[in-house]
């Protein structure tokens, strides 16, 4: 893989005109104010607002735009529920019954396989790696790809780092004690829960309280430490189990009506594409604030954050390879971007293995 590609070429000179059309729009705001089209967008989102840079994005969205478009851009969100179900939001856009909704897509994964590659897949790259290859590699153009039969736009909008590896009963020990277990798993961490015999259901995050307190569920992952304090989980499960193997970075993103956006000024469309770019910078540096502080209070409250042994993780990436290839032997396109993600991993992996500093280095270090 060559240091710079066609298509990171045309990546970065894309960063270049839309920066460059946002800093023009606002060296110019006041004389364009009222010139620039009005558009009044009704949004629904996956997430409850308030969840730590899942759905926190969107709000910073929402208050970016307006402020860069001189009030032109107002995008109003809606909770999970008020305007329809969360898992309803691709086909709602595709449909143009509302012009755009905010999501983690691989709630679509029944019927677009390839999704959870793309919002955030086992054993994958971290963060830094994946907005690499979104923005620079062949990330985004192969994600409006999958979604241009469905006449949707794509925005990534949001990044966080891993997610736990969930909430169980006991500390996971061996695998062995996933057999038989009814426990919410999303993504193809999903179909890894199901090939060492769990019985694997996909809910919510404002159900799954409940769900684990009547015991409808065994165990359940969600999210990052930020957001599952929010959840509450704390107060049902004591074990928590890390690292988020399953989910190594969680994506979100806006999908806009195709003939919406194509209906745009190429203004209104740079001042959101650069609105969603600050957004996912605002959500993954939130929740690297708010992950580290979350952690600490859960274990100063006596919650065990077991750390899953090298065992356990050796042969958790053994069955996720297995699953892996056996969806991209099913599926064309699940299997391109499998094969250009793996590529960039192994480039990237080299340069982070000899440039960074071990891991070991920033491990609390005992007195």
């Amino acid at each position: 893989m060559q240091a710079s590609t066609g298509p990171q070429r045309a990546a970065r000179l894309k960063l270049t005109v839309t920066a460059a059309a946002v800093i023009l729009a606002g060296a110019t705001l006041a004389a364009n104010a009222n010139a620039q089209e009005s558009v009044r967008w009704q949004v629904p989102i996956a997430f409850p607002s308030h969840l730590v840079g899942l759905s926190t994005p969107v709000v910073h969205l929402s208050e970016t735009l307006e402020a860069i478009s001189g009030g032109n851009i107002q995008l109003r969100y809606y909770e999970p529920g008020e305007l329809i179900p969360p898992f309803e939001i691709l086909d709602a856009v595709s449909e143009a019954r509302y012009p755009a909704g905010f999501t983690w897509i691989g709630y679509d994964q029944g019927s677009i396989p390839v999704l959870p590659l793309l919002s955030g897949p086992p054993f994958g790259m971290e963060p830094p790696a994946f907005m690499a290859w979104h923005y620079f590699g062949d990330g985004d153009a192969l994600l409006q790809e999958v979604y241009e039969p469905y006449g949707v736009k794509a925005l990534l909008c949001g990044v966080i780092g891993p997610e736990a590896a969930g909430w169980f009963a006991q500390p996971l020990e061996s695998l062995e004690q996933i057999d038989g277990l009814r426990i919410r798993f999303a993504g193809i961490g999903g179909r890894v829960m199901e090939e060492l015999g769990a019985s694997v259901t996909m809910l919510p995050g404002g159900e799954l309280y409940q769900a684990m307190e009547r015991g409808t569920i065994d165990a359940t992952e969600f999210s990052a430490p930020a957001v599952d304090r929010i959840l509450g989980m704390q107060e049902i499960v004591q074990n928590y189990v890390m690292p988020g193997w399953h989910q190594t970075y969680t994506t979100s993103h806006l999908l806009v009506n195709e003939e919406t956006w194509n209906e745009l000024s190429d203004l209104s469309r740079a001042q959101i594409e650069t609105g969603c770019r600050s957004a996912t910078l605002f959500g993954f540096s939130e929740s690297e604030w708010e992950n580290p502080q979350a952690l600490a209070g859960f274990e100063a409250e006596g919650v065990n954050a077991q750390t899953l042994s090298p065992e356990i993780i050796a042969e958790l990436e053994a069955v996720t390879m297995g699953v892996l290839d056996q969806m991209a032997s099913e599926d064309e396109l699940f299997a391109r971007v499998l094969e250009s993600q793996r590529e960039w991993m192994q480039v990237h992996g080299n340069w982070h293995a000899k440039g960074y500093l071990p891991r070991t280095y920033y491990t609390p270090k005992s007195n």
